[in-house]
């Protein structure tokens, strides 16, 4: 069998599920929509493969190069239907259907779903005036943590340091329109101290197959300062995710996740991603759900399993998914992402990007583009994650070291990027990794 397969995606997530799908020996060929500049030139794996952007709507893509699977990476056309649109003409999609992606379309939804299936996550109150505001939060202790109700690329969360600040907060989301339709609704819940985990799992409505932990960085800053964004690195497997608390978040997180949406009809396929806290007594709580490969997590998951991922992915698609199918690699991986001047807010666009052959040219060293466009024979910034460099290596250590050895020597103006990525795992930064939300 010589498999195709469509991702639809434009960002670092694609281009690393991309380059790892390129590895399994069914795939032929990938197309990606739309794309981004590292997914645009053909000839990336072995000789006879190929990758390449297309443009268009991806129900006609697929339809039109026939393919063996379509694997959509964001949320948004996920909650928007996308699957149930290509299972509708016959076409076997990974994702969730729309109305299971409603784990990560709704937080609202989300915190309630967890109540109803004995899910453990932060007392919560769910607000949709601005006149109940006061009361929601004078009702938390601690400064409470604001989310916009939908869908905010990762940046509809606010970590309240006073109790002004969360009104406020949830005053710009249901008053002003800060995130528009996404914040007309806003959870208000109880802030957890300890430390977050991302943990993954491929699902096929009964089973779910849980891949290494990892540890994100949101905010902007080092020492896990300044606002969220969508993520400015991560890396796998993290030491904070013992085995035995690894088992407990199969059975307390995502076998009750898996039962509660049979269980409503709409069973769960697809990627799900928990963000957990460990609470500073070792307790998990579940933060979040979404739907999908997260970003940069997927970066770095890529390079810390073994197995077909192809044969996995169609085999949850089709609700046949097999335990072992996939397995931790024993080594590590860091992303370090690089971002454009300006991000979060108003990201600039348009700068030359040099140094990535040097920076490919690291051992164990895969550069995954997010935010680029080529323009003639250069690589220019197009978004507001530019880059996310990845490394693996024997050790956490090695693979630190690699990562930001490559990552020093690409450059483009006005280029962020934080030095403390797993500094608290190696001991060198207590305290930066893990923020809440």
């Amino acid at each position: 069998m010589a498999a195709k397969v469509l991702i639809v995606g434009s960002g670092g997530r694609e281009h690393a599920l991309a380059q790892r799908l390129l590895e399994s020996p069914t795939v032929s060929d990938i197309v990606v929509t739309p794309g981004n500049g590292g997914t645009v030139a053909a000839g990336l794996g072995s000789e006879g493969k190929s990758l390449r952007n297309e443009a268009g709507r991806p129900l006609d893509i697929a339809v039109r190069e026939r393919v063996d699977l379509v694997l959509v990476g964001p949320e948004a056309p996920l909650c928007e239907g996308l699957v149930d649109e290509l299972q509708a003409h016959g076409i076997v999609a990974y994702g969730p259907s729309r109305r299971a992606a409603e784990l990560e379309g709704s937080k609202a939804f989300m915190k309630d779903f967890a109540a109803r299936h004995g899910i453990r996550t932060a007392r919560h109150v769910v607000v949709r005036e601005p006149a109940q505001i006061d009361a929601a939060i004078a009702g938390f202790e601690l400064p409470p943590v604001v989310k916009a109700d939908g869908l905010c690329a990762g940046k509809g969360v606010v970590v309240a340091e006073s109790h002004a600040e969360a009104a406020a907060a949830a005053r710009s989301m249901l008053q002003d329109g800060r995130f528009g339709a996404a914040g007309s609704t806003v959870v208000v819940e109880e802030r957890i101290s300890g430390a977050e985990a991302s943990v993954h799992a491929l699902c096929d409505g009964t089973r779910a197959l849980l891949l290494p932990a990892a540890q994100d960085h949101k905010r902007i800053g080092e020492g896990d300062r300044g606002p969220n964004t969508g993520g400015m690195g991560t890396y796998a497997p993290a030491p904070l995710v013992t085995p035995v608390l690894m088992q407990r978040i199969q059975e307390d997180v995502f076998a009750r996740a898996l039962s509660g949406m049979q269980a409503e009809g709409t069973p769960y396929r697809g990627t799900l991603f928990a963000g957990i806290m460990i609470s500073e007594r070792g307790e998990p709580y579940l933060l979040e759900f979404n739907v999908r490969f997260g970003d940069p997590e997927t970066q770095v998951l890529m390079n810390t399993i073994e197995g077909d991922l192809f044969e996995a992915l169609l085999a949850a698609a089709q609700g046949r998914l097999a335990p072992d199918m996939l397995r931790p690699s024993g080594e590590h991986a860091v992303c370090v992402v690089l971002a454009a001047a300006g991000y979060p807010d108003t990201p600039r666009t348009g700068d030359v990007i040099d140094g990535l052959f040097e920076a490919q040219a690291v051992e164990g060293v895969r550069i995954y583009h997010a935010g680029t466009r080529i323009d003639g024979a250069r690589m220019l910034s197009a978004g507001g994650r530019v880059l996310g460099v990845t490394a693996r290596g024997a050790s956490l250590q090695e693979a630190h070291e690699r990562a930001y050895r490559a990552a020093k020597v690409i450059r483009f103006n006005g280029r962020q990027m934080r030095r403390d990525i797993a500094a608290r795992a190696l001991g060198t930064l207590p305290g930066v990794d893990g923020a809440h939300g």
